[in-house]
């Protein structure tokens, strides 16, 4: 049975001109200088540059006759008249499935593999060995290292390609490519690799000669930094062990990453989008709009909307279609100057915000002076939502007189000390890092010790969270620092 009722609802919906406001609120300035370019060359409506205002009656007047002569030049009926061609008959929408489409590669110059494999041309193998080579080279990662165990390769070589051989005859040709440089290339595991690198260096020296004992016998021992223990086994003096340890030291764990892939993409330019001065003892914040174009409406257009609408009577169908086009065009590109403007407001709303809470830091560059954050105490401070105040944090940087930093790096937790004062997470991790710069390398600091020099200094913090922030600050645990 059919029946009809009424029905209450609470729905959030956002309008378009909200939308467009929170993604352009994302964007960082390099990014909304390429969105402004976008939307500038798609709506004609749209201009940059400073917008001329006309305040004398006379320039009025003068201004009013070149207004006439640029509705001559360029009316409604432009558009009507203009034979433009459909955009269905500027693309084929007819391909097939099975069609094949082919895309030019881009070429940056030679790559790692390319290179093992020019060297493998210098070589005088016989052509089945010389593509079971080129097999070979094709499993070798980008650090250099061929970490897929080598009897896998000869059944893959066996099922996919028919290609019969053994284990004995991969090996010797993985010593061909061992051979190749840079040195380390092809080994399949560490100790493989620094041996391969440290055996170019010829062991006449004494201290090669007792780094590759090291790396051959006690590589383990190695790993784990028990010098003490290697060095009784070894049967070496201070000065002598010392020196061999620097020599394998300076190799290369990863030889592979020494090639300069000029594929690889460098990193991208930060371009700061506050800019932070300081003077006579105040802060003064300014947006970095250097490159961002001031924008406004094309009188012209706005002319010949108002002209064309005081005569609604006489227009053809043509003439309403060309009207709603622009009148389309004008309200997009005020919804977008507005938005651009409610942007740079939020920003400057936010950052300032930010600034006040951190005053302190901010007027002298001391990390140690960075009060805990949380996004929730700048959006309860600018009353604006936390979800607002994440975008406006989100890939942002801003320049001061002390370095470059994004706007993340000022949110930090809080932890309280023995008086009660809240203080940084940020702190504690500095004191960390001191302590480490500053310890005695031949016995490093243990997390329990970490933790009670904090103790002492009022920070009462477990030796897990000691654990955390230091992985944190990609330090390594006390056996892995310790040196000679």
């Amino acid at each position: 049975m059919l029946k009809q009722s009424l029905q209450q609802k609470l729905l959030q919906k956002l309008s378009p001109q909200q939308i467009q406001v929170i993604k352009l609120l994302e964007l960082p300035t390099l990014q909304l200088e390429e969105r402004i370019k976008k939307e500038l060359e798609e709506n004609p409506v749209l201009e940059e540059g400073e917008k001329v205002e006309e305040f004398q009656d006379s320039a009025q007047t003068e201004d009013t006759n070149d207004r006439d002569t640029d509705k001559e030049e360029f009316t409604l009926e432009d558009y009507m008249n203009d034979e433009d061609i459909p955009s269905y008959k500027l693309s084929a929408q007819n391909y097939s499935k099975d069609d094949k489409h082919e895309e030019i590669p881009f070429s940056g110059g030679t790559t790692f593999h390319e290179l093992l494999i020019s060297q493998l041309g210098l070589r005088i193998l016989e052509p089945e060995k010389a593509a079971l080579t080129e097999y070979l080279i094709g499993n070798i990662d980008e650090d250099g290292y061929l970490r897929r165990d080598i009897d896998s390769i000869v059944d893959d070589l066996a099922f996919s390609t028919g290609i019969e051989t053994s284990f004995e005859e991969l090996v010797e040709l993985l010593r061909v490519i061992q051979d190749f440089d840079p040195a380390g290339v092809g080994a399949r595991d560490l100790q493989e690799c620094l041996l391969l690198q440290i055996s170019r260096k010829g062991k006449h020296n004494p201290d090669v000669k007792l780094a590759h004992l090291i790396l051959k016998k006690h590589f383990d021992e190695f790993t784990k930094k028990h010098y003490d223990k290697i060095q009784k086994r070894v049967g070496a003096n201070d000065e002598d062990f010392k020196c061999a340890i620097d020599e394998i030291l300076k190799l290369n764990p990863k030889p592979g990453s020494a090639f300069n892939n000029p594929m690889v993409k460098a990193s991208p330019t930060i371009i700061p989008d506050f800019i932070l001065e300081e003077e006579d003892g105040d802060l003064r914040l300014s947006l970095n709009a250097r490159n961002v174009p001031e924008l406004h409406v094309s009188r012209t257009y706005s002319e010949m909307i108002q002209d064309y609408a005081g005569n609604k009577k006489n227009q053809s169908k043509e003439q309403k279609d060309a009207v709603m086009f622009v009148k389309q065009k004008l309200d997009s590109a005020k919804w977008f100057i507005d938005a651009i403007k409610q942007r740079q407001n939020t920003l400057m709303i936010s950052m300032n915000a930010i600034i006040e809470f951190q005053r302190e830091y901010f007027m002298e560059g001391d990390e140690r002076k960075l009060k805990p954050m949380i996004l929730k105490d700048i959006a309860d401070i600018t009353g604006l939502d936390i979800s607002t105040i994440s975008r406006v944090s989100n890939s942002k940087y801003i320049q001061t007189h002390f370095g470059i930093f994004s706007l993340k790096y000022f949110f930090s937790e809080g932890l309280q000390t023995d008086t009660g004062e809240e203080v940084s997470t940020r702190e504690i991790k500095k004191i960390l890092q001191e302590c480490v710069d500053n310890e005695d390398k031949k016995k490093p600091l243990t997390d329990d010790k970490l933790a009670a020099i904090l103790k002492e200094k009022s920070y009462k913090i477990a030796r897990r969270t000691v654990a955390k922030y230091r992985e944190q600050l990609n330090i390594p645990v006390a056996r892995l620092r310790k040196e000679l």
